[in-house]
């Protein structure tokens, strides 16, 4: 029988190599795992529902002049009032610059954990913005973004190149087979940037589509009585076509009175924002209204649920970092007959 040959010192590295690595492997596998141990580490870093430390929340938002807008402010009221740990303080809303600056000054001297701001003019109140931040206060800039990225600590909002991509694309697919397919635009305000970027999205979705031709768009101004009487004027220019993306719901209501008035109803029409008028139309399927894409309101919501985790020095859970994003756009998704009755309880009145 042959002397076993002495294992080399290499292979005596290894041989340790694989015992430790077997060790990792068992602690691994044990109820106390280092994996587990970092995943509770993990879970203590994430906001729950559950009460943690006590948050106070500014809230500054808009004057509720428009049905969007009154959802943004209630949205984020009954967001607040799921948590028992947050007190949310808010003002009264406004549309004026001035005065919203000083309602927001007023909570930055009320020392508030946070700060969540849907500015009237982002660019002009992007001083108080970094006023607050420089007092230690994070600022949850809500939509309307200020003018520089150091005038808040999260920004979330909506994604109004997306919105008019998605009703390009919608547009697109149904009327893809249709030959010398004709289309019209009623689009919002065209001084706001948001108009823009959403006739930007709808123009460029539509080049994927070469047998469709946009004939005509009118500007409104995202009213009931604007939107009847552009309307009125686009149906009066454009004796015949296909389909029709209005830019707002609110103004849409304006937009089917005139549609109803003039008795037309050869094109299907895509709206704007999430109603609950345009999904409940949607929904009955009566009318030339078919789909609305989605700019949602329950930014405001999230935008609380932002707020209160920074107070509390938390993440968010379904992501891996320990801080919150940085900024956060929303989907603008497509309602239809389809998927309504998912989307009502998101619809504004």
């Amino acid at each position: 029988m042959s002397t076993p040959s002495l294992p080399s010192r290499r292979g005596l590295l290894f041989g340790t190599a694989a015992v430790s690595a077997g060790a990792l492997l068992t602690g691994c596998t044990s109820n106390e795992s280092n994996e587990s141990k970092d995943a509770d580490a993990r879970q203590a870093d994430i906001a729950e529902d559950k009460p943690g430390k006590p948050v106070t929340i500014g809230f500054a938002g808009p004057q509720a002049d428009h049905g969007w807008l009154n959802a943004i402010n209630e949205m984020a009221v009954g967001r607040a009032e799921k948590y028992s740990d947050v007190t949310l303080e808010t003002t009264e809303g406004s549309n004026d610059t001035a005065q919203q600056i000083g309602q927001i000054e007023t909570l930055i001297n009320k020392k508030v954990d946070v700060l969540v701001v849907l500015p009237a003019d982002g660019k002009a109140l992007t001083q108080v913005g970094l006023k607050a931040m420089r007092a230690g206060i994070p600022v949850v800039n809500l939509d309307r973004i200020f003018a520089s990225p150091q005038a808040y600590r999260c920004w979330v909002g909506g994604d109004n190149y997306g919105m008019g991509l998605n009703a390009g694309r919608y547009i697109g697919e149904r009327l893809k087979d249709k030959k010398n397919a004709k289309v019209v635009e009623l689009a919002g305000l065209d001084n706001l940037e948001l108009t823009r970027q959403r006739t930007q999205g709808f123009d460029d979705a539509l080049k994927n589509y070469p047998n469709i031709e946009k004939v005509a768009r009118q500007a409104a101004e995202f009213t009931v009585e604007s939107g009847q009487a552009k309307m009125a004027q686009l149906l009066r220019a454009v004796p015949e076509f296909d389909a029709l993306w209005n830019h707002d719901d609110d103004q849409g209501v304006g937009a089917e009175r005139a549609i109803q008035q003039a008795g037309r109803d050869e094109f299907f029409m895509v709206g704007g924002a999430g109603s609950k008028h345009a999904m409940d139309a949607i929904k009955a399927d009566d009318t030339v209204l078919k789909a609305t894409v989605l700019y949602p309101p329950t930014m405001a919501a999230s935008a609380i649920d932002l707020a209160r985790a920074l107070g509390q020095g938390k993440g968010i859970g379904g992501l891996a970092e320990f801080e919150i994003p940085a900024s956060l756009t929303l989907y603008s998704a497509v309602v239809t007959k389809d998927n309504v009755d998912r989307y009502l309880p998101t619809g504004f009145r």
